[in-house]
């Protein structure tokens, strides 16, 4: 729900509060002037008293934040959604058409470096970064900051991978004077994309290695391991107790 829907959908509310509370006040203030005059003054007559008159209150302060909501400009519209942005957020609410989308913009950022200089570190980053998201789960604790550090650095990796594309493509229509130049910041920035695929790496193999040893136990086996076998060690044992139950007594000689 965008916010201009949210702010004339609360105005609708307190519209709607104001006029129930101004009706039950109205109706609670005649009974009160009806009723007094004909029964006397009583604990009852003051009940309706003080019912009427936080009634009227009430509806007093649900018009008033009525006038203040209303007096404040409302959120500008957003733009219309296109139909092909709402399928894909329909899609996008099963993990199965995530994954999928996933994917399809995974093989189109590939599509985007292919035939460049970087295309084999970019396969690499993208091996690195699916590893990293089957580990995600497991980095608690401090490995939560490496999880934020990584996403930085791979939405930085990908857009420089991106833009030395862009100039190796543009390599062929630079004039002649200009494309030294050029082809020196084309291979700075490769070399600057590899070393960093290079550390994501090695980031991702150190995230591996906090997982593996966050999963060891500090001494011997375990406990779920050890608790494992001693299940079907104690299974065991009742299945050959019952066999023994059920077998017929050996005959006597």
């Amino acid at each position: 729900m965008d916010e201009r829907t949210r702010h004339f959908r609360r105005l609708k509310r307190l519209r709607g509060a104001a006029r129930r509370w101004s009706v039950i006040g109205g109706g609670l203030t005649a009974a009160t002037a009806v009723l007094t005059p004909y029964a006397g003054i009583g604990i009852a007559d003051a009940a309706w008293a003080a019912s009427a008159g936080a009634s009227v209150a009430l509806a007093w302060w649900r018009w008033s934040d009525h006038r203040q909501l209303a007096a404040v400009e409302p959120p500008p519209a957003p733009p219309p959604a296109l139909p092909g942005h709402r399928l894909v957020a329909a899609v996008e609410r099963f993990p199965a058409g995530r994954q999928v989308l996933q994917e399809v913009r995974r093989q189109r950022n590939r599509y985007a470096v292919r035939g460049s200089a970087v295309a084999q570190a970019w396969d690499r980053l993208d091996r690195a970064s699916i590893t990293l998201g089957g580990l995600t789960g497991r980095l608690t604790g401090p490995g939560e900051g490496a999880v934020l550090e990584a996403a930085t650095a791979e939405h930085w990796l990908r857009d420089l991978g991106q833009r030395v594309a862009s100039v190796e493509r543009a390599l062929p229509l630079t004039p002649a004077e200009n494309r030294a130049t050029l082809e020196q910041s084309h291979i700075s920035l490769s070399d600057q994309f590899t070393a960093g695929v290079t550390a994501y790496e090695r980031l991702v193999a150190a995230a591996a290695s906090y997982v593996a040893e966050d999963g060891h136990p500090i001494a011997g086996q375990h406990p779920g391991l050890t608790g494992l076998i001693d299940a079907t060690d104690r299974l065991r044992g009742l299945a050959e107790g019952l066999s023994e139950l059920k077998r017929p007594p050996a005959p006597a000689a």
